[in-house]
């Protein structure tokens, strides 16, 4: 019984850490511009950076 308790236990919170964390919006979008603009550019990956020059800025 205890054995299958642990074998559920991480699936199961897996399942709801997935389920419950909030989906970011599409790069590029308005919405993701957006939240862009509000992040400090220090936290930006390079990534994210050329992302947001491409889809943002070259509008």
């Amino acid at each position: 019984m205890i054995v299958i308790n642990r074998l559920l236990a991480f699936p199961m919170a897996l399942f709801f850490l997935i389920t419950l964390s909030a989906c970011s919006p599409e790069v590029g979008s308005d919405q993701w511009c957006a939240d862009m603009k509000a992040t400090p550019s220090g936290d930006w990956s390079m990534n994210q950076a050329a992302d947001f020059a491409k889809h943002c800025m070259l509008k």
